[in-house]
């Protein structure tokens, strides 16, 4: 029996434990963030212009890549908070997606040199290469979530992001290469993975792991969108505005950013708490209740010193800009609540509510193209419209499915 079988799902912790364990999850997330961000600023430097562009894109496809590791960690961290505990089920799950993954990141190769203009397939295959690791990363995250092992998982994140960012950076100042910075982030991922294998007990692959690829696809979607939505804003502006204004707007888009990852360690804690249908709705509301109380901060800060935000992001370069930093956080805000909302509907097995989401993305993209497309203000009205439009109704959604079950029993 595998250590990850051993483990029962803790009951109730005690407040002090449950605050220090929201704290490091907080923190590795945050620092994760941070030196991604870092990775950036020190690339920007390192490479030439068009380089760093090359640079710039083959690391954006990692964050889409990122989304099948995105549903696989919900689904696993769901299925074992229920009492499917068994370590080789979920590797054996996790090992099939990882297949699946990667053999689509190989297929795409040639797809990605032409798109992209790269000069050879060498970059384009390590990013596919680079999925297996960062698929199977779900796999353990899930587990540790799911049986609530939060110290744990903040260690693993943070061990996580200290691989991706290190082996990056030694691979840019050795090769001076996006390649050579692609290959150093797979060898940290990879540790990670294995590290994250042997916290999670060594398990093996087992009969029967593929029952759950459903639940993994419909999550995936789910997640793409919300990811499609956490950042489609910054498109559409490069799209509509000019070049200078879109730039601006790139600025206000941090403190969206902010908004939406200052709450996310309350979503990796409450998601287990969610596979319980009996207290499901107290849980949604607590979680929304917190990230409120969170954000709030944020869109008070925006609100009164919001000059002094946009200079401390952009610099003395955007101290003139004039952007609505409060809308920007209000964005970021909604969309964290969107998240919960998200992460409820999946434990309820709620499929159709999950097409909400894609409708929020067509709403945006119609609002910018159409008609609020002529100042920064405008697009990022159209942002917070569509997902407070996707707030106010996936709530409903939530309280009405509730109402339902109550009168059922």
């Amino acid at each position: 029996m595998t250590r990850a079988a051993q483990d029962t799902v803790p009951g109730e912790r005690a407040p002090n434990k449950l605050g220090l364990e929201a704290v490091a999850v907080s923190v590795a997330l945050a620092a994760s963030n941070a030196a991604a961000y870092v990775l950036t600023v020190i690339a920007a430097r390192v490479l030439a212009p068009s380089v760093f562009g090359e640079f710039s894109s083959l690391f954006a496809l990692l964050v889409v890549g990122a989304v099948p590791a995105m549903g696989l960690q919900t689904v696993v961290a769901l299925r074992v908070a229920r009492g499917r505990r068994e370590g080789g089920e979920a590797f054996t799950l996790g090992l099939i997606a990882t297949a699946g993954v990667t053999a689509f990141g190989f297929a795409m190769v040639p797809v990605l040199v032409a798109l992209l203009h790269l000069d050879g397939p060498a970059a384009a295959l390590v990013v596919a290469g680079s999925l297996a690791p960062l698929t199977l990363l779900g796999v353990w995250h899930g587990v540790l979530q799911g049986t609530r092992r939060f110290g744990t998982l903040a260690g693993l994140v943070a061990l996580e992001g200290a691989g991706k960012i290190g082996g990056a950076l030694t691979g840019l100042f050795t090769t001076r290469t996006p390649t050579g910075a692609l290959i150093g982030t797979a060898a940290g991922m990879l540790l990670a993975a294995v590290v994250g294998w042997v916290l999670c007990g060594r398990s093996r692959p087992v009969r029967g792991g593929w029952r759950g690829l459903g639940e993994v696809a419909h999550a995936g979607q789910a997640m793409l969108a919300l990811v499609l939505l956490v950042n489609l804003d910054l498109v559409l502006a490069r799209h509509a505005l000019p070049a200078h204004e879109a730039g601006e707007y790139a600025v206000g888009a941090v403190v969206t950013k902010i908004a939406y990852w200052l709450p996310q360690a309350v979503g990796v804690l409450v998601l287990p708490r969610l596979a319980d249908a009996e207290n499901r709705r107290r849980t949604v509301a607590i979680a929304l209740a917190v990230c409120a109380a969170l954000d709030a901060v944020v869109i008070a800060v925006a609100a009164l010193f919001g000059d002094t935000v946009v200079s401390l992001i952009g610099g003395a370069g955007y101290a003139g800009a004039d952007l609505p930093v409060a809308i920007f956080a209000l964005v970021g805000s909604l969309l964290a609540a969107a998240q919960i909302l998200l992460f409820s509907r999946i434990a309820s097995a709620d499929r159709r509510s999950t097409l909400l989401l894609w409708l929020a993305v067509a709403l945006e993209i119609v609002l910018v193209l159409a008609w609020w497309r002529s100042s920064i203000t405008e697009v990022v009205a159209a942002a917070a419209v569509a997902t407070a439009v996707l707030a106010v109704v996936g709530s409903s959604v939530e309280y009405r499915h509730v109402n339902d079950r109550s009168r059922d029993v």
